[in-house]
């Protein structure tokens, strides 16, 4: 048993140090904060010496930094703001140095006013765990891990998660730890990189190895290892071939163990290897380096030699530069001019293929739009002469919905031209999604009643994105109108939106109709097919509105899916940037 203890023990300090290591590389989104002090050193410009300690400091250069805020601290007149800013930087510098006690000092005379203190909790966070204080390490991201969502911008909260787990692990409190480890494991599953994974699985089987659950810690060990195969750092290749020898050997499969230890030791000898190819590597650089002074110093003296014949040849050259600038400016003005040609060449090839598909268009619907209203119009004259009054409402309303079709038609075609041609205003600006959903579904409500369709809008009064209003008002237009059309009499459409995402808001448009196969579906999401097959015969439709569609929703910078199945009703999803 002492015997498995220490071997236990000691698998667990190898795994612990390794993702201890791997994870502290991605604390906080550093370039977002560089973005803030950049514009923090730009508002205090006539604070020289804050301006270039900044500038040092987005360079990484630490020790010019270090100099020249001791410089502005010691400024009498300084800003409570520049003061905590500039022990900010001292900081961060001091703690990229490895000098962690100096970091402390200066984090901790960063004031509580300021702006970004949680910040420098997690910073002091990090300096803890660093030192292996564990207990000091907890209280500051115990007090992170309260934020409200809109705080975690400049670092993640899995990674508070993250660290609170490694701290209660490290301090054996392994009930405290265990759910921020378990937690972590699905981050990373989701996120699927292949070394924080084998890391995360080594943290969680580590915290069961050492309770001696070794049903729960073995498999995650076996994980962590097959993982390690596809990935091509050695040293995590090493560091699992080890734990899993020791695994073996603690369940007396030695000739698994013996497996595993030889293969450990490849991956140590790969190591050893790998760092001599360094180090000769390094022996190289300086030796061509020397070579280089050798060979820099040579050419010195010779330039030396040739100063005197280089100044006889320097107007000659000077003159020989004039023409040849001349020729380039010549040659340059020329190669513009034919790419402007070539350009409206393109442009023009453009116009003409927009303006045939017009054509083919309107020479085909409205051919079918028309020669269908003058058959209806046959029948009801017929109808109206026999005095069938109940043909004559079904005549009447199949009018209707030819006219409304050809007009909704020339509406997309004259849409789509300006679209296409660039004639079109576009306005982006902050709109709240509820009300434009209930404006277009209340021009609709007259045709929902014919089919005694049945609407919700489920769209939450509080979502807004960013969009032109009008060319987002034809695209629920079109989409409506299509819900609609495909929709069986007594069906249901719903419009609702889904928040799943931090940049994009969903809405979608959803409705209990015919549906169609997963081959039109493709052949729909489409940028280049103007015209779609038809999936039902039975109901007039070019797909121009859907191509339409497509177009204004990609340069409002959104994006557009389907989900459908025949006979079971289509989703039609329009993901919209939100507003910050």
């Amino acid at each position: 048993m002492n015997a498995k203890i220490e071997i236990k023990l000691a698998l667990i300090l190898i795994s612990l140090v390794s993702s201890y290591c791997s994870f502290s590389q991605n604390e906080l989104e550093n370039e977002l904060f560089d973005s803030v002090i950049n514009k923090k050193a730009k508002a205090y410009k006539s604070n020289v010496f804050f301006y270039k300690s900044a500038s040092f400091f987005l360079n990484k250069k630490w020790d010019s930094t270090l100099v020249y805020t001791m410089k502005q601290l010691n400024d009498p007149q300084n800003s409570s703001e520049v003061k905590d800013y500039s022990h900010y930087l001292r900081g961060y510098s001091f703690k990229q140095k490895k000098l962690f006690e100096e970091a402390q000092k200066e984090f901790k005379l960063i004031s509580t006013e300021f702006g970004f203190y949680y910040i420098i909790k997690m910073r002091l966070g990090e300096i803890a765990l660093e030192l292996q204080q564990f207990k000091k390490a907890i209280t500051y991201y115990e007090e992170l891990i309260s934020l409200s969502d809109n705080n975690y911008k400049y670092f993640k909260k899995s990674t508070v998660n993250h660290n609170l787990g490694l701290c209660h692990l490290h301090l054996g409190e392994f009930k405290k730890a265990e759910p921020y480890l378990i937690e972590n494991v699905k981050i990373e599953e989701q996120k699927k990189d292949t070394i924080k994974l084998i890391h995360a699985y080594g943290n969680l089987a580590n915290l069961y190895y050492e309770q001696y659950q070794d049903d729960l810690a073995i498999p995650y060990f076996e994980k962590a290892y097959l993982l390690s195969k596809k990935s091509k750092d050695i040293k995590t290749k090493h560091n699992s071939a080890l734990n899993m020898a020791v695994v073996e050997e603690n369940r007396k499969n030695f000739q698994k163990a013996l497996a595993y230890r030889k293969e450990y030791e490849q991956w140590k000898d790969s190591l050893n290897d790998q760092n001599k190819i360094y180090e000769v590597a390094k022996l190289e650089r300086e030796f061509a380096v020397k070579a280089k002074q050798k060979e820099v110093s040579l050419l010195q003296a010779e330039n030396k030699a040739k100063v005197v014949e280089r100044n006889g040849l320097f107007y000659s050259v000077m003159v020989l530069l004039l023409l040849l600038g001349v020729t380039m400016y010549f040659y340059k003005e020329k190669i513009k001019t034919n790419k402007i040609i070539v350009s409206q060449k393109e442009d023009l090839n453009t116009l003409n293929a927009t303006k045939d598909k017009l054509f083919s268009i309107v020479s085909h619907d409205l051919r079918s739009s028309v020669n269908a209203l003058k058959t209806s119009n046959t029948k009801l004259i017929n109808h109206l002469e026999a005095k069938n009054l109940d043909q004559l409402d079904h005549l009447l309303h199949d009018n209707s919905a030819i006219v409304n079709g050809a007009y909704n038609l020339l509406d997309n075609l004259l849409h789509w031209a300006l679209l296409q041609t660039k004639q079109s205003y576009f306005e982006i600006i902050s709109i709240r999604l509820f009300f434009i959903v209930e404006q277009m579904a209340y021009n609709y409500k007259p045709l929902m009643l014919e089919k005694n369709i049945q609407f919700e809008n489920r769209v939450s009064k509080n979502d807004v994105v960013f969009a032109d209003q009008e060319s987002l008002k034809i695209v629920l237009r079109n989409l409506l109108d299509n819900a609609i059309k495909f929709s069986n009499t007594n069906g249901i459409i719903k419009i609702y939106t889904i928040n799943t995402n931090n940049t994009y808001c969903d809405l979608v448009v959803e409705d209990s109709g015919l549906g169609m196969s997963e081959t039109v579906r493709l052949e729909l999401l489409k940028d280049t097919a103007l015209l779609s097959k038809k999936e039902h015969e039975g109901i007039i439709g070019t797909g121009l509105g859907l191509q339409l569609c497509k177009s204004l929703i990609k340069k409002n910078n959104g994006r557009f899916s389907i989900e459908s199945e025949l006979g079971k009703g289509t989703k039609m999803i329009v993901s919209l940037p939100k507003t910050i």
